[in-house]
């Protein structure tokens, strides 16, 4: 049983291509947020399996990156941190994925591709298209400052 469940770990290891990537495939993604049932079913099921598989890269890129850019101890210590906070994000997020992947009009709570920083968004994963933009309203011109306001006789209107 328990050469079984060694041989199980090790080939999910072997297996899995993006385990040792810096980003998960950006198709995956897209699929999962599409507003297509077919397509978002697939990408939510495999983001999730995805995020639940690979959780355990967030501590260990964030313990290094820390550890790189910070004081040695302080910089090991903050990094530590940060992994296990988006390592408990990501496995969140990927079991949400996997368990309400049919839910309809549902694109589940993603997380950032990035293993360096789970919360971390790319430009264009934030990018609106255009025709989604409201037009700006137009801003009042010169003439609406110029003038003072008229005073108006309230007297004027009681007499009426």
């Amino acid at each position: 049983m328990k050469k079984s469940a060694v041989i199980f770990l090790l080939s999910l290891i072997v297996l899995t291509p993006s385990l040792w990537a810096q980003e998960a495939p950006k198709e995956l993604w897209e699929a999962a947020d599409s507003p297509e049932y077919g397509r978002k079913f697939t990408g939510m099921l495999g983001r999730g399996f995805l995020n639940m598989g690979t959780c355990f890269v967030d501590l260990i890129v964030q313990t290094v990156e820390g550890t790189k850019t910070g004081p040695p101890v302080v910089g090991t210590l903050t990094g530590l941190g940060g992994g296990i906070a988006c390592t408990a994000l990501r496995v969140t997020s990927g079991a949400l994925d996997a368990l309400t992947f049919w839910v309809p009009g549902f694109n589940g709570i993603p997380v950032g591709r990035s293993y360096k920083n789970c919360l971390e968004y790319e430009e264009e994963e934030l990018e609106v298209p255009a025709q989604q933009l409201a037009p700006a309203p137009a801003a009042p011109g010169p003439e609406y400052y110029a003038k003072p306001a008229a005073k108006q006789d309230v007297m004027e209107y009681v007499k009426k």
